[in-house]
């Protein structure tokens, strides 16, 4: 049985785009529901299709098979493919793409947690960002409340209140202080408000070694990266009791 899994309007309304399961795209005339084109190219479902922002004759389609195709619906042809492929692990489907407000780049984002960006020019504004790119709350438990209100569990804070998280890898490992400068909220920071890469600890032969900070923990077993957290909600606490302001989700006990 044939079932729909996206539908898009061009730009200017005048054709409707839908994404059938047996891998077809479909332009349909918007006014009389006249089939215009039938487009092939996927191999598995398409549950992306995207409009250029200005341009009414392209469209972009992407899918779980990891293709991405750029279309000229006007003519029913294929401007552009690409495939996302992944070494050592075959191809990651792709679950959104968006265009620039320009239309001359567009961002898709796939099943490994990959960031994928196409478009005009060189690559060297992007060069500075870390490979693997993680908020150290992005996985932290909540709580609710007594008014069933939001909370962080290790800081009772609701989340929205909380200062700027820090950028992590995927093993939670705080990335060097540069990095931690493209957080909103803190390009301005001194650097002992930011988490270095590595630190050094006394082991238990009495040895002082490098080890990656958040990995330490303190006499509580808390990470060192959770500790600093906990100062920080702390410190940004008393300073709105400074300035008056009062915290709208009190710490329950």
């Amino acid at each position: 049985k044939l079932k729909v899994t996206m539908v898009a309007w061009d730009r200017y309304d005048a054709t409707v785009i839908t994404a059938v399961n047996n891998f077809l795209l479909k332009v349909w005339n918007s006014s009389t529901g006249q089939l215009l084109h039938s487009l092939s190219g996927h191999d598995d479902e398409v549950f992306v299709l995207e409009a250029h922002p200005f341009d009414q004759r392209i469209v972009l389609s992407a899918g779980h098979d990891g293709n991405i195709f750029v279309w000229d619906i006007d003519k029913g042809t294929k401007i552009r493919n690409y495939f996302n492929m992944i070494e050592g692990q075959g191809h990651g489907a792709v679950f959104d793409c968006k265009f620039s407000p320009d239309g001359q780049h567009f961002a898709c984002t796939d099943s490994h947690g990959h960031l994928l960006l196409f478009g005009f020019g060189c690559n060297k504004y992007y060069e500075k960002i870390p490979d693997q790119m993680f908020f150290h709350t992005d996985y932290r438990p909540l709580i609710r409340d007594a008014n069933n209100y939001v909370l962080d569990e290790q800081t009772q804070q609701a989340p929205h209140l909380m200062p700027p998280p820090f950028l992590v890898d995927v093993d939670g490992n705080p990335h060097p202080t540069r990095f931690q400068r493209l957080v909103p909220g803190r390009e301005n920071c001194k650097d002992e408000q930011l988490i270095p890469q590595l630190g050094y600890v006394a082991n238990g032969d009495g040895e002082v070694v490098e080890q990656v900070i958040g990995q330490q923990t303190n006499d509580q077993d808390e990470s060192i990266l959770d500790g600093m957290i906990r100062e920080l909600q702390r410190e940004q606490d008393l300073r709105l009791i400074n300035e008056g302001e009062t915290l709208p989700n009190p710490p329950v006990n």
